[in-house]
């Protein structure tokens, strides 16, 4: 009880370190995902998608949805990603 009472007073000095190492991280892989989706190619296929999005949103009762072009951006980031992704892993 004591030991909880100065953890509620004092606080956990060791928890803030380690969340003042998580925020210094950055996974490569979503930097390179973020420069990949501003591709051409990419542009385009994220368009598609939008477009779709707004036109099913739109509608109040549709059987569509936006699997394939969702798919299409998908490949397009990815395929951008796979060459790209490796030369900056250690």
């Amino acid at each position: 009880m004591v030991f909880e009472e100065k953890m509620i007073l004092n606080g956990e000095p060791e928890d803030e370190e380690e969340e003042e190492e998580e925020e210094d991280m950055v996974d490569p892989l979503e930097v390179v995902r973020d420069k990949c989706a501003q591709a051409e190619h990419c542009v385009h296929a994220r368009a598609k998608l939008e477009d779709c999005e707004s036109r099913v949103g739109s509608k109040s009762e549709t059987r569509e949805d936006c699997t394939e072009e969702l798919f299409d951006f998908l490949h397009a980031r990815d395929h951008c990603v796979a060459h790209k992704v490796f030369h900056s892993v250690k």
